[in-house]
């Protein structure tokens, strides 16, 4: 039986993902700053640890608490919304800590096992704004983007070692807590003078069709931990699959 471990299971992109490897027979490790036991099938298949991927205590603790893992998902990652005129530099800092840095911990604590055993997958979860510059995401685009480089880089020095690395880049979400996550932190950063600006984005995003399900990146992580091609790169999400399309063209 296999094991995966995946980070900001509380909601969202983690906890679907988490669910559906569990529904295919995996063993899941389902990580999360604040654990909520309840959220997840109640079976020895499933093991819910508490996780910041910010202190490298408490990532240590997890892995030794986890055992032997197949596949590290890193999906935890704090969203940002705003003007980056009106973004203070500690938000900054704060979005890479998580975003980028967090990622990067993860992946450096996971390498020795997988390297002494020839074999494990990476997969990292980005955001389809690497793929189509957005408006007002100036910070997080620029986090996920350095894990995109970050990404593509490793798989070449890991590969040496049968070590897969993937990124699974998900499209525009609605339904996610995407905002509502990070309400405190992006309070403000919609100033008088970008307000204009801002509403005739949100207006532009109420019209938009073609999104992403929480159940389309647990699929695209799912192949992605299991695709032995080679591949890269696994838009997930109508709208994400679309822009990655336009970028091959």
């Amino acid at each position: 039986m296999k094991t995966v471990l995946i980070t900001g299971c509380s909601s969202g992109y983690g906890l679907e993902t988490a669910r559906h490897f569990h529904a295919q027979g995996w063993r899941v490790v389902a990580t999360m700053r604040t654990p909520h036991a309840d959220l997840l099938p109640d079976d020895a298949r499933m093991l819910v640890l508490p996780l910041d991927v910010t202190r490298p205590d408490s990532i240590a603790a997890a892995l030794e608490r986890s055992g032997p893992i197949d596949v590290l998902i890193n999906n935890a990652g704090l969203g940002l919304f705003g003007a980056f005129e009106a973004t203070p530099m500690a938000t900054v800092r704060e979005i890479f800590d998580t975003n980028t840095f967090g990622t990067m911990a993860m992946t450096q604590a996971v390498i020795p096992q997988f390297r002494a055993r020839g074999a494990g997958v990476i997969v990292n979860v980005t955001s389809s704004a690497t793929l189509a510059p957005m408006p007002l995401v100036a910070a997080y685009t620029a986090s996920k983007t350095a894990i995109e480089g970050f990404t593509a880089s490793l798989a070449h020095e890991l590969a040496t070692f049968d070590i897969a690395v993937k990124l699974v880049e998900p499209g525009y979400a609605p339904t996610t807590h995407f905002a509502a996550n990070g309400e405190a932190r992006m309070r403000g950063l919609i100033t008088e003078a970008y307000a204009p600006f801002a509403q005739r984005f949100f207006d532009a995003l109420s019209t938009v069709q073609a999104v992403t399900r929480e159940q389309d990146v647990a699929e695209a992580a799912w192949r992605a931990a299991n695709d032995t091609t080679g591949r890269l790169h696994y838009p997930a999400g109508a709208d994400a699959v679309a822009l990655a399309a336009r970028r091959v063209a």
